[in-house]
């Protein structure tokens, strides 16, 4: 293998490239906590690996009894996605048996919290996403290796990859879990970001870009220059890879530095030789092409908000080659349910809160709720200390994510995540004349179907639920009963 410096940066003697393997047949990858008991060598089953790579995530998970492995075959036509979907909020999957497919397919991985967070502190626990609004090209790798594992086997038929049919109204199959790689030509600068890709044919996909986002600027100034846009695409690489290119970061910055920096400064990268993009060295799949200037196709799918995206036209991706590691992992994102959500939601918490605090220094919390899709609605804890606060963290809220339509102030004593404290907040400390903000004709969601769609034009309500300064506090303290906390029933019963 051959390591080499990118920038000034020094050479480095060591590897860290993990070399590792995992046989499709045997049972490396079967790690099912219900069968746990039975099977004590389960236990050892993976070998110990860098962290650094989807396998060793898998690993993780094993290890945390959070992977359940299906053995038995099941159609990537709404069958798998239908498995999934009685996993929402459960255990991670990995199927090794996916019908017309030698890929192995594994989905739900970040389907809670706990996961998501396990994701980017697995190498340091103090990782905090508030940061990562902050983080800048000091972050950015220092060296690239030339060889990479997927530069194992390649193809130029997409219908090789086990592309997922999720719902009975979607335009068709789609990836749902793409890491799309650019150059910026204006800047010289490198992106990535998350898109959903419909399959066409054995070489084209139509590919998503929500209009004004990093991607869609690139591929806008292209087609200007009437120029076809070379991208790199990734599916399967570590989830932290995929929370960072997730993350809307500010026009110039390189969403690589925040995977570097959740990754705690182990991330490798290889150069695409078709490209010149420099991408995550372990990558399962890698799918290299060029995004049309002047040509594009409908497309349609089910979105965050469990409802369908309305019909429209977008540019077709036409494939180069395919490229894989041996015994591919593929992976893949139902939509709508809670690891499509997570997964765009909580780095937007990130930012919410970095932009807020910002504002309101005593800011404390910001949570977008699940009854909100994880996308439309904020609930932000603050410490109050002087009226008219909440009403500025509002303002800044929808500043920070156009996309949301609700935005709701609590106090310390609130918790955020407890719908019922919050609307008892809102219930006992608020007067909607007083309290309550209504900004007509915002800039809103394209995915809420109550909204001008069309125009991505919404009204956005403010709340302040927050304990007001002009009345005595003692009036709206929550009684505690001394001693209840530490009451252990089985004690009584």
């Amino acid at each position: 293998m051959t390591r080499k410096k990118i920038g000034n940066s020094k050479e480095v003697n060591s590897t860290r490239m993990i070399n590792k393997v995992f046989s499709k047949s045997g049972s490396n990858l079967t790690s099912n906590p219900r069968n746990k008991k039975n099977n004590p060598s389960n236990k050892n089953e993976y070998t110990q690996g860098t962290g650094y790579d989807l396998r060793d995530f898998l690993q993780i998970l094993a290890e945390k009894n959070e992977l359940i492995t299906i053995n038995k075959k099941v159609k990537k036509k709404f069958e798998l996605a239908a498995i999934v979907s009685k996993f929402d909020k459960k255990e991670a999957l990995i199927f090794t048996n996916v019908d017309e497919s030698k890929f192995r397919v594994a989905s739900n991985l970040l389907g809670t919290r706990e996961r998501f967070f396990l994701a980017v502190n697995a190498l340091n626990n103090q990782i905090d996403l508030s940061h990562l609004a902050s983080i800048g090209t000091e972050y950015y790798p220092k060296e690239f290796v030339s060889e990479a594992p997927f530069n194992s086997n390649s193809t130029r038929n997409l219908y090789d990859l086990p592309i997922v049919s999720h719902f009975e109204k979607d335009a068709g199959p789609f990836i749902t879990s793409s890491t799309v790689y650019v150059k910026d030509q204006e800047n010289g600068n490198q992106n990535s970001s998350v898109h959903r890709m419909l399959l066409l044919n054995n070489s084209q996909m139509a590919i998503r870009m929500v209009e004004g986002r990093h991607l869609h600027k690139c591929f806008t100034y292209a087609k200007e220059h009437k120029e076809d846009m070379k991208i790199s695409v990734v599916i399967g690489v570590h989830p932290a890879i995929n929370v960072a290119a997730a993350y809307q970061a500010a026009c110039g910055v390189d969403e690589t530095s925040i995977a570097n920096y959740l990754l705690n400064g182990n991330l490798l990268l290889t150069k695409s030789s078709y490209s010149d993009l420099l991408i995550p060295n372990h990558s399962e799949v890698v799918i290299e092409g060029k995004i049309l200037h002047d040509e594009n196709a409908e497309e349609w799918m089910v979105e965050m908000l469990r409802t369908y995206d309305f019909r429209r036209k977008q540019p077709i991706f036409e494939i180069n080659k395919i490229w894989y590691r041996d015994n591919p992992i593929y992976y893949d994102i139902l939509p709508g349910y809670t690891e499509h959500r997570l997964l765009m939601g909580l780095p937007i918490e990130a930012k919410i809160f970095s932009y807020v605090k910002n504002t309101v220094p005593t800011t404390k919390t910001v949570h977008l709720s699940d009854g909100g899709s994880n996308w439309l609605t904020a609930v932000i804890q603050i410490k109050k200390r002087l009226e008219g606060e909440p009403k500025n963290a509002i303002l800044t809220a929808f500043a920070a994510h156009p996309s949301l339509k609700s935005a709701i102030i609590v106090d310390e004593d609130i918790n955020p995540r407890n719908p019922v404290e919050v609307e008892y907040a809102i219930s006992t400390r608020t007067q909607a004349d007083k309290d309550f903000v209504l900004i007509s004709n915002s800039k809103g969601s394209s995915l809420d179907p109550s909204s001008d769609q069309t125009n991505l034009l919404t009204t956005k309500l403010g709340i302040d639920a927050t304990i007001s300064f002009l009345k005595e506090k003692e009036r709206f303290e929550i009684a505690r009963i001394p001693g209840a906390e530490n009451i252990d029933l089985k004690k009584y019963l």
